[in-house]
């Protein structure tokens, strides 16, 4: 989780910025988990309930949460925590659950500073959004827990995937694996999908059953206190790749060495994209690779930085990106591979270190 001193930091950079003259109130759930670690467990009658964060101009912090909000709310790195009750089983309870913070809004001033309606959000979510790319050692922690449990369910994939399964069974080991790694449950999504080419690049787990030769991919998202990863690869189940398949592999490889070699603090998502894209291009199957080549991670997926055709973004260090080459291509199948990286001044650090092999 995020340590108290990384919040506190983020903390004083956000009033650094705005510098309010006046306390701030902040309630949208990412902005509780950046600034105060307040996770509501999602496995958890709470999940869909959260809480206010009071932040007084000289960093004095108040949160203010449902009282029936699970026990993650305690790891919280705050000053005070004052509970405000609901329901508790015996008592009828008071009024609406979703109202229960208003009287506590009220008695604050009347505003909440990060509602869409409020004269300072625009400001709010531009500021804390450029905060947000610059990631903490806290944050980065988080994100390798994250790595390292997907790396479980990508190594589950390639020892066990077999011709008549369904993606369906596929997903459920994958989130198995992930969850004995994380030792927790944990939220898994992505595309758990094959794919036959340009019909179709991913999606989430059906009841199809997987035929030997298809193109299996597997581009998830492992979630652990709100941070996730997202890295991809492709398998080949149940028989040799066919030539034209392995040709897209070693094009998408290429395209990711291509990619990585442009990365570094400084460098324009433009040229990253470009790189990306020129072993495609000079291979004559550019059109074969219809998204992006990559973005951003963190709280949320995607974020910023977008590596695409027309970006006027600029890595900065403590981005956290992606590399997601990938080529569809009716009647061989669809391939894609990603990797997480981390972006320094002089390069990256390649956070996640799944395998990435059609078998």
């Amino acid at each position: 989780m995020l340590t108290a001193e990384g919040c506190a930091a983020r903390r004083a950079r956000l009033l650094e910025r705005l510098k309010p003259t006046a306390p701030l109130l902040l309630g949208d759930p990412l902005h509780l988990r950046y600034f105060a670690n307040l996770y509501v467990d999602p496995f958890s009658l709470g999940a869909d309930y959260g809480a206010l964060l009071h932040l007084t101009p000289d960093g004095e912090t108040t949160l203010y949460y449902d009282h029936r909000l699970p026990k993650t709310f305690e790891a919280a790195h705050v000053a005070t925590k004052e509970a405000v009750k609901w329901y508790d089983g015996q008592t009828a309870g008071q009024g609406p659950r979703r109202s229960i913070l208003l009287p506590t809004v009220a008695k604050l001033g009347g505003r909440v500073h990060d509602s869409l309606a409020d004269p300072m959000a625009a400001e709010l979510f531009n500021v804390v959004g450029e905060m947000r790319r610059r990631k903490g050692a806290d944050e980065v922690a988080l994100l390798k827990a994250c790595c390292r449990a997907g790396e479980a369910g990508q190594v589950w994939a390639r020892a066990n995937v077999r011709p008549g399964m369904t993606e369906l069974d596929v997903y459920n080991g994958i989130f198995m694996a992930c969850s004995t790694q994380a030792k927790q449950p944990v939220i898994l999504y992505g595309d758990f999908a094959v794919s036959p080419g340009s019909a179709k690049r991913g999606g989430m787990p059906t009841q199809k059953v997987i035929q030997a030769g298809e193109t299996l991919i597997l581009d998830f998202s492992v979630v652990i206190g709100g941070y996730r990863s997202d890295y991809t690869n492709t398998l080949v189940v149940g028989a040799e790749p066919t030539a034209q398949q392995q040709r897209l592999f070693d094009l998408c490889v290429a395209a990711m060495k291509s990619g990585e070699a442009a990365m570094k603090a400084g460098a324009t998502c433009q040229a990253v994209y470009d790189a990306t894209r020129k072993p495609f291009a000079d291979a004559g199957v550019a059109d074969a690779f219809p998204h992006h080549a990559g973005h951003g991670l963190g709280l949320g997926h995607p974020e910023a930085p977008f590596f695409v055709k027309q970006s006027s973004e600029t890595l900065v260090a403590g981005d956290v990106v992606t590399l997601e080459p990938g080529l569809y291509v009716d009647g061989v199948g669809g391939i894609r591979i990603e990797h997480n990286y981390l972006i320094t001044d002089t390069g990256f650090e390649q956070l996640s270190q799944h395998a990435i092999a059609l078998k």
